[in-house]
């Protein structure tokens, strides 16, 4: 049996599963969006999860500026940008609060490495294009994906060649320093800041996406969802989501947002969650 014909769909997921999910973690583009558009029923749905006690946080490659947007104006908890780099949260008075992987001496530290890191392969890979958003970043150098796998290939080696951590989704490869990923940041912000300990109970939260770097989520949750573009990406996914949607992209999450609202039950095992407050309003 081939690994996309092993994929079950969403549909069949037991509501018991769902019913114990009291945080919906997803990734952004792609997963949330379609053809780089978010839908009113997607962000509709985001806000429904949060009404019926669900907090929504994305866990995104995209960069610093584009989630200080999301956290402040969209109806979720908080943003993990850069693929872990960052957390930012909205915070009472209306302002964003933003809590970074590493300090500031060694953010400082691999600026200058990514900097350095951008000249080099420039010099010998001119046909690769920064990303256009590259100025919002602030612990992350992105590439628009080449749609040439060799060149593409060749990219993720000078990275990895550096020391960098690399990866690749649908429309980016991303480099940093510093030993993270998403998951590692989904612990450490889903612990300070919830009081929720991944490892100890990881059917507390859903997970969405679609792409090679929310491999290590989607093998960490066993409500794990691929949206359906996924299924281009599982070559390269040790470990495919445990559930699949019939959509693409924003489609997808709205699929998995109404399954987790029929499922929705209390339950004595898993209290509600602290609540995210009147400032996450949008």
């Amino acid at each position: 049996m081939t690994i996309i014909a092993a994929l079950r769909p969403l549909a069949k997921a037991p509501a018991e599963a769902l019913a114990r999910v009291r945080f919906v973690l997803t990734d952004m583009d792609d997963t949330l969006t379609h053809r780089g558009r978010l839908s009113a029923r997607t962000y509709d749905a985001i806000e429904r999860l949060r009404d019926a006690g669900l907090p929504v946080l994305p866990v995104t490659a995209a960069p610093a500026g584009w989630a200080d947007q999301m956290a402040r104006m969209w109806p979720v908890d908080g943003v993990i940008a850069e693929n872990g780099g960052l957390f930012l949260r909205r915070t009472a008075d209306g302002d964003v609060e933003c809590r970074y992987w590493h300090g500031e001496e060694e953010r400082t530290l691999a600026a200058r490495r990514l900097e350095q890191l951008r000249q080099a392969i420039h010099a010998v890979l001119p046909e690769v294009k920064l990303v256009s958003d590259q100025p919002f970043r602030l612990c992350s150098l992105a590439f628009r994906a080449p749609s040439d796998p060799a060149l593409r290939t060749a990219l993720v080696r000078h990275f990895r060649n550096a020391g960098a951590e690399v990866t690749v989704n649908s429309l980016w490869v991303l480099g940093w320093f510093g030993g993270y990923d998403k998951l590692g940041m989904a612990r450490r912000v889903m612990r300070e800041v919830h009081g929720l300990d991944i490892d100890a109970v990881p059917e507390a939260v859903a997970y969405a996406g679609d792409s090679v770097n929310d491999a290590p989520m989607f093998a960490h949750f066993p409500t794990s969802v691929g949206v359906s573009t996924v299924i281009d990406f599982l070559s390269d996914i040790p470990r495919p989501p445990a559930w699949i949607t019939r959509g693409p992209g924003g489609d997808g999450f709205v699929e998995l947002a109404d399954a987790l609202l029929a499922a929705r039950t209390p339950s004595p095992f898993f209290p509600e969650p602290r609540s995210a407050g009147d400032h996450h309003e949008p």
